[in-house]
């Protein structure tokens, strides 16, 4: 159980990762095209950093590098890494689903062989 209990660590860096991610991608997708000079650009940013779901997305990645570090006291990076391939998995889905972003059958057979990878890799 204790090691069961010890994987929460890597799923927390996956979730936060994955939520930072999507957070980010609508906030700027609601802000709208990146403007082409610089002081237009600089606006852009500080209005992004200002703006409170940027900055628990911020919060959700400063999390993600809290619980890798604590996955780091857990388990060899070698057996941990691997299930970070997880994040563009659902990214890929939440993608699709919330942004209505493509995905195709390319895609699809990229990601059955990151599961692949991370089933094999997790059993060595």
């Amino acid at each position: 159980m204790g090691r069961l209990f010890d994987h929460i660590f890597i799923f927390s860096t996956i979730i936060f990762t994955v939520y930072s991610q999507l957070i980010m991608r609508w906030q700027v997708t609601e802000a709208g095209a990146l403007p082409s000079d610089i002081a237009a650009k600089f606006v852009y940013i500080v209005n992004l950093l200002l703006n409170p779901w940027v900055l628990s997305g911020i919060l959700a990645t400063f999390l993600a590098g809290v619980s890798w570090m604590l996955t780091m006291t857990k388990f060899e990076i070698s057996y941990a890494y691997p299930f970070v391939s997880l994040n563009y998995l659902l990214v890929l889905a939440a993608g699709f689903t919330l942004f209505g972003e493509s995905i195709s059958t390319t895609k699809i057979l990229g990601s059955v062989l990151v599961i692949l990878g991370i089933i094999v890799i997790s059993k060595g």
